[in-house]
């Protein structure tokens, strides 16, 4: 009969320790950080990358930058702008690995608008 009781729960305990799967918020930080160490990025403040120079050797890179605006003219990035979204990152970073969902999108969310559109 204790058999019964033990087994159930212990399946309940492993389940519990199963994969972990990535937050939507931890993509965001991913794709983020990419666009701040892309070319555009460097372009914009003259710095670069932390990982490195950027190459341009990448079969799916663009000969040159589409010839169009952006949506919102005043997304226009600056260094200051890319420094503060990186600062943002740091943040939301923290608050992924708390748990705290909502609070890293919306600092991912201010760490887009910092960024700007990126050439």
């Amino acid at each position: 009969m204790r058999f019964r009781i033990v087994l159930p729960a212990a399946l309940v305990m492993l389940g519990a320790t199963g994969p972990v799967f990535a937050s939507s918020c931890t993509e965001q930080i991913a794709t983020i950080e990419r666009r701040l160490d892309s070319a555009g990025a460097e372009k914009v403040t003259g710095k670069e990358p932390p990982g490195g120079p950027t190459s341009s050797n990448s079969a799916k890179a663009l000969d040159k930058p589409p010839a169009v605006k952006p949506t919102d003219p005043s997304a226009k990035p600056t260094a200051g702008g890319v420094s503060e979204a990186r600062a943002l990152i740091e943040k939301a970073r923290a608050q992924d690995k708390a748990g705290d969902t909502k609070a890293c999108e919306d600092t991912m969310t201010q760490a887009k608008e910092k960024a700007g559109a990126l050439p």
